[in-house]
């Protein structure tokens, strides 16, 4: 058995998504200047950290992934995941102006480490959806890719929330989306909150933020994990929703009083959020990575912990900052 400590990685990491390859793990994520817009010196010609651990608990920076696209798209580079088929990775991530236009993008490269180079299109039409964000591509049992994403909706009906909420749509190959798609949850709670009487779109809305989509597929059903609320707050958090089918319907209720996967420990960590799932060493037991503010709100960083599935659905055991024990394949 050995032990990590939250955060597992102590720079800014906002954003991690980490996968396996080849018994090598890896994680990219939101670097600290292009999240704001800046160009530091690595972003010059790269963006988005890459790190690599051999054992799951010490990372380590390896260089930016992505080769930098068309400065016009913009200088916010956001959320990004990589997914692997038929021997090419994937890197799918949006970009944008500060907190507008954000459209979602594919790079690829043959090797995990990189670069990725921009395949010179968006895959949602920005003049039809002139936000999207967060995009997750998930793989079902058939083989059949599916892409979830974040995007905007303006209307109420049925007592949804204004703001950002999650949406699909199937991959027609891995650089283009086909058909009209679904969407997959509305916000409808208070905690999902991202700030009352927010100008948008000319109008001012009380609106509501549903991002960070990550599907995890468990004993025959489709498990929508995402992040709610405002990522600099304390009522930030990890719920989900549950499907029979990986376009849904999905639900969520039963979160009506706050985020039943993670939340907030008001002394010790703050908006625990945005977060993907891996297998750990052992090769069975579950991780949810996700980012957190220390108590000091100084910078978002990388954390893991235990996935627990229970008949009343999953939650986590943090978020946790005193050492956790991880299990290992036995030699």
């Amino acid at each position: 058995m050995l032990t990590y400590t939250n955060p597992v990685y102590k720079g800014y990491f906002a954003d991690p998504f980490v996968w396996e390859f080849e018994g090598v793990y890896y994680a990219i994520g939101t670097g600290a200047a292009v999240a704001e817009g800046m160009v530091d010196e690595i972003a010059k010609l790269r963006v988005f950290p890459l790190l690599r651990s051999l054992d799951f608990i010490n990372w380590d920076f390896v260089d930016n992934a992505l080769l930098r696209p068309d400065p016009s798209l913009g200088d916010n580079f956001w959320a990004p995941e990589v997914a692997y088929s038929n021997g090419k990775f994937y890197l799918y991530y949006s970009v944008g102006h500060e907190d507008k236009n954000h459209q979602l993008r594919v790079a690829t490269s043959d090797t995990p480490l990189g670069p990725y180079k921009d395949v010179g299109e968006p895959l949602v039409d920005p003049n039809s959806c002139s936000f999207a964000i967060d995009p997750h591509p998930f793989r079902d049992d058939d083989g059949q890719w599916y892409l979830f994403y974040a995007r905007d909706f303006l209307d109420t009906e049925g007592g949804v929330r204004a703001g950002t909420a999650l949406f699909v749509n199937r991959l027609q190959d891995m650089t283009k989306l086909c058909g009209v798609g679904k969407v997959v949850l509305r916000a409808r709670s208070d905690w999902q909150r991202f700030l009352a009487n927010r100008l948008m779109y000319g109008k001012h809305f009380d609106w509501h933020t549903l991002e960070g989509p990550c599907v995890r597929k468990h004993e025959g059903r489709y498990y929508c994990f995402y992040s709610g609320g405002r990522w600099e707050t304390e009522d930030y958090g990890v719920d989900y929703g549950v499907a029979d089918h990986v376009m849904g319907p999905y639900s969520d209720f039963g979160n009506e009083t706050g985020p039943r996967v993670l939340r907030s420990r008001s002394d010790r960590v703050k908006g625990p959020g945005h977060n993907s799932i891996v297998v750990g060493p052992d090769g069975q037991t579950e991780y949810i990575v996700y980012h957190a503010w220390a108590a000091n709100m100084d910078a978002r960083r990388m954390c893991l912990d235990k996935l627990i599935w229970t008949p009343n659905g999953p939650y986590c055991e943090g978020p946790t900052w005193t050492p956790q024990a991880i299990a290992c394949k036995s030699i």
